[in-house]
C-alpha cells in the first residue's frame, strides 16, 4: 500500500495513472507535468478484519430489515415462533448459494439454514 504522494514541483497530490504502453504504474500531478514511477503496483488495500461477535450482531439485525422477504408458512425450531425472514448467502467453504433463516422473535433470535 502507497502512502499519499505529493508533486515536488507544486506540491500537490500526486493520483495514480497507468502508462499503457510501457505497463507501468505511475503517479502524476494534475497540475503540472511532474511524474514517477510508483514503487509498488498496490495503489490501495482495506482488510476488513470481523470478529465473531460482529457477524452475530448483523444477523440479528437481519430479523428487523424490512426489505427482506419473511414468511409465516415456516416456524422457528426453538421458540415456535410463527413468522420467520429468509435470505441468500455463500456459506464458507461451500459452492453455491445458502438459504439462511433467522426468528423474527426479539428475544430468540435463532438462526439457521437449509438442510
Amino acid at each position: 500500500m502507497s502512502a499519499m504522494k505529493f508533486c515536488r514541483e507544486c506540491n500537490n497530490i500526486l493520483y495514480p495513472r497507468e502508462d499503457r504502453e510501457r505497463k507501468i504504474l505511475l503517479f502524476a500531478c494534475r497540475n503540472c507535468d511532474y511524474q514517477e514511477v510508483a514503487e509498488r503496483n498496490c495503489v490501495y488495500r482495506n482488510v476488513v478484519h470481523h470478529s465473531a461477535g460482529e457477524r452475530t450482531q448483523i444477523l440479528h439485525d437481519v430479523a428487523s430489515d424490512p426489505t427482506l422477504p419473511r414468511t409465516k408458512t415456516m416456524r422457528c425450531t426453538q421458540c415456535n415462533h410463527p413468522e420467520v425472514v429468509f435470505f441468500q448467502a455463500a456459506a464458507r467453504g461451500e459452492e453455491g448459494m445458502t438459504l439462511f433463516f433467522v426468528c423474527c422473535n426479539a428475544n430468540c433470535g435463532h438462526r439457521w439454514r437449509e438442510n
